[in-house]
C-alpha cells in the first residue's frame, strides 16, 4: 500500500469530489421533484374547485327552475281567472239583456245570421233582420195551430222553428207569408184547414217563444211529417232525420 503524502491527498480529493457530486445529485433530484409537484399542482389545482362547485351549480339551476315554474303557474292561474271573469261578465250582460226583453209579447224585429235565428239578447251578432208584420204574426199562429193542434207544446214550437228556418234559408222565399203559402209545402194550406182554425193560447205562446229564440229543433231543420198520416214519404226517404216530437218526425 502506498502511504505517501501525495497518495493520501489524492484519496482525500477524490472523496471530496464524490461528496460534491452526491450533493449535486441530491439537489438535482430535489429540484426535479419540486418541479414535478409544481406541474401537478398547475394541472390539478383548477379541477378541484370545479368539482367542488358542481353541487352548488346544480342547486342554483334547481332554484332557477323552481322560480320559472312558479312564474309560469302564477301567469297560468291569472289567465284562467281573467277568462272566468270575462265569461261571468258576458253571462251577466246576457242575463240583463234577457230581463229587458218582454218575453210575453212577440218582437217587432227578428234577427238572423247566415246559419241561425238569434234571440233578442244576441241581436248585435245579426247579419240581417226581418220586420215582422201583424198579418205575418197571425199567419204563424194559424199554421202552428193547423199543423200541431194535438201535438205537445214542444212540437208547436218546432213547427214555428221550421217556418223561421225556411225564412232564413236562401233556398226558400224571403217573407213569412210566401214561405207558408209556397206551393205543396204545408198540407193545411192545401186542404183549407188553415183558414178554418182559430189559434189557441198554446199556439200563440209557442210562436212568441220561437220568435224570441227558443228552439226545439236545430236551425238546419226544414221539414216535418206525420208518418201515420202522410201519403208522400219522399222527405222521409231523402232527408236526414233530426228529431221526433209527438206524432211529428222532423228532418234536415
Amino acid at each position: 500500500m502506498d502511504n505517501s503524502p501525495n497518495h493520501v491527498r489524492s484519496i482525500q480529493l477524490s472523496s471530496n469530489s464524490m461528496t460534491v457530486i452526491n450533493q449535486q445529485d441530491r439537489n438535482h433530484s430535489a429540484v426535479n421533484i419540486s418541479a414535478s409537484l409544481a406541474q401537478e399542482r398547475r394541472i390539478y389545482r383548477p379541477v378541484v374547485p370545479l368539482i367542488s362547485r358542481l353541487p352548488m351549480k346544480k342547486q342554483d339551476e334547481s332554484k332557477k327552475n323552481q322560480r320559472y315554474q312558479l312564474f309560469f303557474t302564477r301567469n297560468l292561474i291569472a289567465a284562467e281567472q281573467a277568462l272566468l271573469q270575462e265569461k261571468a261578465l258576458k253571462a251577466e250582460a246576457a242575463a240583463e239583456a234577457l230581463e229587458a226583453v218582454d218575453m210575453s209579447h212577440p218582437p217587432n224585429q227578428i234577427y238572423f245570421t247566415r246559419t241561425k235565428l238569434l234571440s233578442q239578447a244576441d241581436k248585435d251578432q245579426a247579419t240581417w233582420n226581418y220586420a215582422l208584420t201583424d198579418e205575418e204574426l197571425h199567419l204563424l199562429h194559424k199554421i202552428v195551430m193547423a199543423e200541431a193542434e194535438g201535438e205537445p207544446y214542444e212540437g208547436k214550437v218546432a213547427v214555428a222553428n221550421v217556418v223561421l228556418n225556411r225564412l232564413r234559408s236562401a233556398n226558400y222565399p224571403d217573407t213569412i207569408k210566401k214561405v207558408i203559402y209556397q206551393k205543396s209545402q204545408f198540407s193545411p194550406v192545401q186542404n183549407g184547414r188553415m183558414d178554418r182554425v182559430t189559434p189557441n193560447e198554446d199556439s200563440i205562446r209557442a210562436v212568441t217563444e220561437a220568435l224570441h229564440g227558443r228552439k226545439e229543433v236545430s236551425d238546419d231543420t226544414y221539414y216535418f211529417l206525420s208518418l201515420s198520416l202522410a201519403t208522400d214519404f219522399t222527405i222521409a226517404h231523402t232527408k236526414s232525420k233530426s228529431k221526433e216530437i209527438g206524432n211529428h218526425t222532423f228532418y234536415k
